[in-house]
């Protein structure tokens, strides 16, 4: 690999700590070295930077612009290694690490109650779970297993099926005690809130009932459930959620159904992994433990 010229972790520890205390006096007692050291190390970031960190102001230290941008990054990377390292000195060596990419609310609203079955039987496998909203490469990204919402056919993915989807209007209660529904129609009449990953859901869920509405895409949009769910029982419209995302707030009354009508989704919510990780031990057992619950849940759990 060729060199780089690179900053030092050292450079960088000097450089962070003397922009918190904004003093390389101050940084250079917190890491036991002398104001010179400190100083030397910043300037030689500097160097390499082809730009100012810091400037003075009145015998006070100020940072640039291109420092306040470089701070907020050399945050993030002494806070990874920081985290590493401890992850080694804790290392037992009988510890797999499994990492599992799942959609948000798919993974607090179904996913997390069946994990502590799992973590009991197989203490050997720590997860690390990451969030993501939309489908991804799983192995640019170093993931083992995701949970992908979709028709259930991705390249070089085995998928296996684990929940059907059905989506259900709902609002707080006080919006339909001031202003009553009798009729599909009337919810039109009432903001709809969207979610931005699908823009068409209401235009299907009037079009199932042989309604034609000119009102079905407007509205306010949202790249989560969680705040659209939120918006919601505050009383700010009806949603249009999978019924899963809802459950707790209707049994508690926080929510209620606008609207019987269920929109049946074509898509649904998959488990993927790589094909050729389909054997490593770590992924065998998750797979199998969370199909089985599946099934335990709803019926049949298919595979493709």
């Amino acid at each position: 690999m060729a060199s780089r010229n690179l900053p030092s972790t050292a450079a960088m520890q000097c450089f962070e700590a003397a922009a918190r205390h904004m003093s390389f006096t101050r940084a250079a007692d917190e890491l036991s070295l002398t104001q010179s050291a400190v100083s030397k190390q910043v300037a030689h970031l500097e160097s390499i930077l082809h730009h100012k960190l810091f400037r003075r102001v009145r015998r006070s230290l100020l940072l640039t612009p291109e420092g306040a941008i470089f701070l907020s990054d050399v945050r993030k990377v002494l806070a990874q290694i920081e985290m590493s390292t401890q992850t080694i000195m804790t290392y037992s060596g009988n510890s797999e690490v499994l990492k599992v990419a799942t959609l948000p609310s798919f993974g607090s609203r179904w996913l997390a109650d069946k994990l502590p079955a799992f973590l009991a039987a197989n203490p050997g496998i720590s997860l690390e779970f990451h969030d993501r909203v939309e489908d991804f490469d799983l192995e640019q990204q170093d993931i083992d297993i995701a949970l992908f919402y979709g028709h259930g056919s991705w390249p070089n993915l085995a998928c296996h099926k684990l929940v059907d989807e059905e989506m259900v209007a709902v609002t707080a209660p006080s919006l339909l005690d001031n202003h009553p529904v009798e009729t599909a129609s009337d919810l039109a009449q009432l903001p709809l809130l969207h979610l931005s990953t699908r823009p068409d859901a209401w235009h299907h869920w009037f079009a199932g009932q042989g309604i034609t509405t000119d009102r079905s895409y407007h509205g306010t949009r949202f790249e989560t459930f969680p705040m659209l769910v939120r918006t919601a029982m505050a009383g700010g419209g009806v949603a249009l959620v999978p019924h899963f995302t809802v459950d707790e707030e209707l049994a508690a009354e926080r929510l209620t159904l606008a609207w019987p009508h269920r929109l049946h989704s074509e898509s649904a919510y998959y488990l993927v992994y790589p094909e050729h990780l389909g054997e490593l031990g770590k992924v065998r057992r998750f797979v199998e433990h969370i199909i089985a619950s599946a099934t335990a849940a709803s019926g049949t759990v298919g595979h493709l």
